[in-house]
């Protein structure tokens, strides 16, 4: 028999910054097969369940972040910015419920408020702010070094939200029923599980209290149909992140977008396409783990994402695209402005003004200032035209306004770009060209679509080609999204504007071939990513049905072959999920 080698086994209690704890390592399926044997051993005493459950989430969150070894600054580790920011909002939350008048009430909530934004300010963009202030008043403050906690967006606004519905009177605070030690330590208690719950704590889906806190208290309940569900759940999510994301991303759309103008146009415009299945099956994947691990433990948290590229308008995307964060932005943001209450006017500036905001949660840069710009911007467009007008109203139309908007900005941008010397008068003749092409080629589908619908009175083609916009606009934005990522070599900006100065410039359809040949894998989990996308549901819920009902031999045999499969195409690097750097 082999020598064990303990060191391997101790790097799993251990934080190693180069392999972080992550859904898709095998590490973390170990660490969680033996949490789930204590869990479940634990299952008739709450108090002991929850203490193990919320530890857990602490180790785990410290196996994912890390952080220098200095207790004494509070946020020298990540996990004791945790805990200490759910110590502030567990005693917050309960002087906001105990004030005895509404200023009282309105006073601790702005303490919250100041808090947890001060918070995530300071971490997240205190350089990006240096940045402006350098550059408007030609000064030269040092950047600093402060290291971003992941996940931090997400739990802000999971605390910030249990402050808001307790100042709203939408539900009681953890804390309702204290009155000695060991109600405060339960409760307390409680409060901890729900900030550190480790399925959703990195990026999300954004849980609110008054789903989540009910369930708490709950002897879990785990049938046959549900584990069946929880194990579709966590074995799409690792179909989805570690054989289609990862895949793509390692061998294809990190290389384009770390260097465009190496690369011609068409393979620029498949990086785009790759990066728009490589970030939905990136984030879903996330979130359909983070749903199946609750189901396993008892806890039913929010679906976060339903085919969003099947969406036929704007407006339908943010309602399948994120659900958790755009009902968030809308619950306790866009309708906090006064929402649709005051006028036309205002509901579109409040509808940018939130996307904006939303565009900035997402990271410290003018680029996804403009990405949620952009998506504000459609929203009021589409909301505006969402009329009953069989023409004016048909998706195709809505989403061909949005488009034809988006057009004339980025020529403009070009005669811009032009006139200053950032391009030559050939390149922009030829992204003009190009910029025409799809124009017209919108147009065409469009009006046809249109036609045929007010003809018959009937939506017959609109919603088709809506989507088909919808998508491009979408895909449009990843580019911004894309270039602002965090190991981007180049400037944001510049990113952007080399991908689309090769695709409308120097697109050379003729080197298809070479592109196919070199990258038949990569080409083939693209468009494997968007058949499974664009399946029709009923396909989905006939093969839910059949593994569920399957023997368990059967269903261990699948998910053996799935993970098969992430060993067989895992990187040698690690690839940690897109939304953990918000």
């Amino acid at each position: 028999m082999p020598p064990i080698n303990w060191t391997d086994f101790s790097g799993l209690w251990t934080y190693v910054a180069s392999r972080p704890l992550l859904f898709s390592n095998l590490e973390f399926f170990i660490l969680f097969f033996i949490f789930y044997t204590l869990y479940l051993l634990l299952l008739r005493s709450f108090n002991l369940r929850l203490l193990l459950t919320t530890i857990f989430s602490l180790f785990f969150y410290y196996k994912c972040t890390g952080g220098p070894v200095n207790l004494w600054v509070v946020y020298s580790y990540p996990f004791v910015l945790l805990i200490f920011s759910a110590v502030v909002d567990f005693f917050l939350g309960h002087f906001i419920y105990q004030a005895p008048s509404k200023a009282g009430k309105l006073l601790f909530l702005i303490l919250s408020l100041v808090f947890n934004l001060g918070m995530l300010v300071y971490f997240k963009y205190t350089n990006f702010f240096i940045g402006i202030f350098n550059s408007t008043l030609h000064t030269n403050w040092a950047l600093q070094n402060i290291y971003l906690p992941a996940g931090i967006s997400f739990f802000v606004f999971q605390t910030l939200s249990y402050s808001i519905d307790v100042y709203r009177g939408q539900i009681q605070p953890v804390s309702a029923g204290m009155k000695d030690l060991r109600s405060f330590l339960r409760s307390f208690l409680d409060f901890g599980f729900f900030v550190t719950f480790f399925p959703q704590l990195l990026a999300g889906p954004i849980v609110r209290a008054a789903d989540f806190l009910p369930q708490i208290r709950k002897k879990p309940h785990l049938s046959k149909e549900q584990m069946g569900r929880a194990m579709i759940l966590i074995m799409s999510g690792l179909f989805k992140k570690a054989i289609i994301s990862d895949y793509i991303s390692v061998n294809y759309v990190d290389r384009v977008f770390e260097n465009p103008s190496l690369y011609s146009g068409l393979e620029n415009l498949v990086a785009t396409y790759g990066y728009a299945i490589q970030i939905y099956c990136d984030f879903s994947g996330y979130s359909d783990m983070a749903i199946g691990l609750a189901l396993l433990l008892g806890f039913t948290l929010p679906d976060n994402f339903h085919t969003p590229y099947r969406s036929s308008s704007i407006q339908e995307f943010w309602r399948r695209w994120h659900i958790s964060l755009s009902s968030w932005l809308r619950d306790y943001l866009y309708i906090s402005l006064g929402g649709n209450r005051k006028g036309k006017f205002f509901t579109y500036f409040n509808l940018m003004i939130t996307m904006v905001l939303g565009g900035l949660w997402h990271g410290a840069s003018w680029v996804f200032i403009a990405w949620g710009a952009l998506h504000g911007f459609a929203l009021a467009i589409d909301r505006a035209l969402s009329i009953p007008n069989r023409f004016w109203g048909n998706p195709a139309m809505r989403a061909f306004i949005i488009v034809l908007m988006v057009q004339f900005a980025l020529q403009g941008s070009l005669y811009g770009l032009a006139s200053s010397g950032g391009i030559s008068p050939e390149q922009l003749a030829s992204l003009s060209f190009s910029n025409l092409v799809f124009f017209s080629l919108a147009l065409l589908l469009t009006l046809l679509a249109t036609s045929i619908d007010v003809l018959s009175n009937r939506q017959i083609l609109g919603p088709w080609v809506g989507t088909f916009l919808t998508f491009h606009f979408v895909t449009f934005c990843w580019i911004l999204f894309r270039s602002g990522a965090l190991n981007n070599p180049n400037p944001p900006l510049e990113t952007t504007s080399m991908v689309l100065t090769q695709i409308g410039s120097a697109f050379h359809g003729e080197l298809w071939g070479q592109l196919w040949s070199g990258y038949k894998p990569v080409l083939f989990l693209i468009v494997l990513g968007y058949v499974l996308h664009f399946m029709p549901d009923r396909w989905y819920a006939f093969w839910d049905k059949l593994f569920e009902r399957s023997p368990v031999p059967v269903q261990a045999l699948v998910l053996a072959l799935v993970v098969w499969l992430v060993i067989q195409t895992a990187s040698a690097d690690v690839v940690p999920f897109i939304y953990f750097q918000f």
